[in-house]
């Protein structure tokens, strides 16, 4: 008889990854439960052990093995130092991208790998579908919890050894299903993020990693009108976390259109920053699943469940890919994420310059 295919499952302790090594299970896979224990700082209450402990039980109720991958060094090294330095440099970095490619599709697939797994599998509303290429990632079914745009960066290897069990079904339903197999998570409220970043102040984190100062609050014009907590922890879109002089409960909403790292100043106005017909982006450290050349239109996004926009290739290299976008969108921050699709199909995507 052929050998039963085994998956290993990041189990987090919360619902969807609970179905999902459900539905393996179900499917004839030899399911073997890991809980995957990444870095957070000292200074931070972080309930791992909690969430482990939520694992071990929908394991144990599933009857199936389980085990933990310490991923603390992973973590802290590729994704938290990564998130502070790019912060410093004065850019908006991405770290759940980072934390998939290096800690769930890098130090847990490793793990994984060598303890004879033939396949990992997590609980991303994302789906798997088989392509003339290999394995080919494509949206979950679910609009409001489509999560592709943080699974960009997969490569073509991670990919053909990743399962994705819930991406086509509605969030709704994968709780149902939960509650009627009484897995232990079932009515368990989603997270809100991994122990490093779950909860955190932004400020408070990044105070103890570099010194923030106080600055300027100016207009388009120049003129200050109001202080800031430290340049370094502002996002160009951003609309709170800083004062104004003028307390007027009437004035429109402002936000961040620019910031100045050296000068230690941040400007704001009502009027967002917006995309124009002579503006081209470029993307480092892309990956791209799908053969592209320049003059293919493509759509894409710039932020997590922004509506995706046309966007044409006008360059690319190795190092770089150029896109202009082909309608008015705003304008995205240094260090953020721009994937690409051909409709439901995630290409890839890269880091904005």
């Amino acid at each position: 008889m052929k050998k039963r295919q085994t998956v290993f499952v990041g189990l987090s302790g919360g619902v969807d990854s609970s179905v999902a090594a459900l539905r393996l299970k179900k499917q004839g896979f030899h399911v073997v439960g890991v809980f995957i224990k990444v870095w957070h700082p000292d200074f931070m209450v972080c309930n791992w052990e909690a969430e482990r402990l939520d694992a071990m039980r929908v394991a144990a109720h599933l009857d199936i093995p389980f085990l933990t991958c310490d991923a603390e060094a992973a973590y802290r090294d590729e994704v938290a130092y990564y998130f502070i330095e790019e912060y410093k440099a004065g850019r908006t970095p991405n770290p759940d991208v980072l934390c998939n490619k290096e800690v769930k599709f890098g130090a847990f697939l490793q793990f994984a790998k060598e303890r004879g797994a033939d396949f990992i599998a997590t609980g991303h509303y994302v789906e798997r579908k088989e392509g003339p290429l290999g394995a080919e990632l494509h949206r979950g079914q679910d609009p409001n919890k489509d999560q592709s745009y943080f699974l960009w960066s997969l490569s073509q290897d991670q990919l053909d050894i990743a399962l994705f069990p819930v991406g086509d079904t509605p969030k709704e339903q994968i709780r149902k299903e939960a509650t009627q197999a009484a897995i232990p998570t079932a009515t368990k409220k989603d997270s809100q993020g991994v122990c490093f970043l779950g909860h955190i102040d932004i400020k408070e984190f990044l105070s103890h990693y570099t010194k923030l100062e106080k600055g300027d609050v100016l207009s388009p014009d120049g003129t200050v009108i109001g202080s800031h907590d430290g340049a370094l922890i502002y996002t160009i879109g951003q609309r709170h976390g800083f004062s104004l002089t003028n307390h007027d409960t009437e004035r429109e909403t402002v936000y961040v259109t620019a910031k100045d790292s050296t000068a230690n100043t941040i400007t704001v106005s009502p009027q967002k920053i917006v995309t124009t017909q002579a503006d081209t982006f470029t993307l480092h450290s892309y990956i791209l699943r799908k053969e592209l050349k320049v003059g293919d239109v493509c759509e894409a996004q710039f932020r997590y469940r922004q509506t995706p926009f046309a966007i044409e290739i006008v360059a690319m290299d190795e190092d770089q890919l150029t896109l202009k976008v082909l309608s008015e969108v705003e304008v995205p921050a240094s260090g953020q994420s721009c994937v690409i699709y051909d409709r439901s199909l995630c290409i890839g995507g890269g880091m904005l310059t």
